[in-house]
């Protein structure tokens, strides 16, 4: 597994974006692409039921605890860490963990960007796409428009769609972008879904849009690697109590590095 580093960090920095070929291998590809639709089956029920099934056909948030294969998956983003540290200058975390089938009209569809404001002085949040189909343009690979990680203001729908470029790619890779990017979901003309799991990162010191460590407790899941706890916000947490605020250095909800 090549990721080399220069030209990922080279880019990152200049067009905003950069695509990791075959990181993920095939079987665990095919175990994410199996529990998606499970995953996808529950957050609608939910939805369904709270009457908020509108414009958000195929989207999946926080699927981190549904299965197994979601863990390894976030596991084989170690391989990344050197990029991600470089891009933010230090430690980072989850920020969200969900899943897209394009199939149909959504929110992604228009152009936006993931981050709700510009800054040019520290970078706070990276987009990372995982593809669990090929990329192609009738299945509606990204648009992205290169360099736009500069330009505060949105961007005209015409000018947007003539300049952006197509992020294309075979099943298992991983499309990294600095979410002050301006992007867009492309339709999907086949008679095919096409599937991608979407991961943000955030300084550590971002709220996540879940309690991931909380979740991750409830699950059960016990046993994890030192990057995986870093990742999943376990150094980062906030102490409840005054019991949980006076511990030893080394058991501090709120870990050294965390900046």
């Amino acid at each position: 597994m090549n990721t080399n580093l220069a030209r990922h960090e080279a880019e990152l920095e200049s067009q905003g974006w950069t695509v990791v070929p075959r990181l993920i291998h095939e079987e665990l590809v095919g175990a994410l692409n199996h529990a998606l639709v499970p995953s996808l089956d529950k957050r609608d029920a939910i939805r369904t039921a709270n009457g908020l099934m509108e414009n958000c056909q195929g989207t999946a948030h926080h699927v981190l605890s549904d299965d197994r294969c979601y863990v390894e998956l976030l596991a084989k983003f170690e391989a990344l860490d050197p990029i991600v540290k470089w891009f933010f200058g230090g430690n980072y975390i989850l920020n969200s963990y969900g899943g897209f089938i394009n199939d149909g009209k959504t929110y992604a569809h228009d152009v936006h960007r993931d981050i709700r404001f510009h800054s040019n002085a520290k970078r706070f949040m990276l987009n990372t796409l995982v593809m669990l189909d090929e990329f192609t343009e009738p299945n509606g690979a990204t648009h992205i428009l290169s360099g736009s990680q500069h330009q505060p203001e949105r961007p005209s729908n015409d000018t947007f769609f003539r300049d952006a470029a197509r992020v294309t790619g075979e099943r298992g890779s991983v499309l990294l972008f600095d979410s002050r990017i301006w992007h867009a979901a492309g339709e999907n003309t086949t008679n095919l879904p096409r599937r991608a799991l979407t991961l943000t990162f955030t300084c550590p010191f971002f709220k996540p849009q879940l309690d991931y460590p909380r979740l991750m407790a409830s699950s059960g899941v016990s046993t994890l690697t030192p990057f995986l706890r870093q990742v999943i916000g376990f150094n980062a947490r906030v102490p409840a109590s005054l019991e949980e605020f006076y511990v030893p250095v080394e058991q501090r909800f709120y870990q050294r590095g965390q900046d």
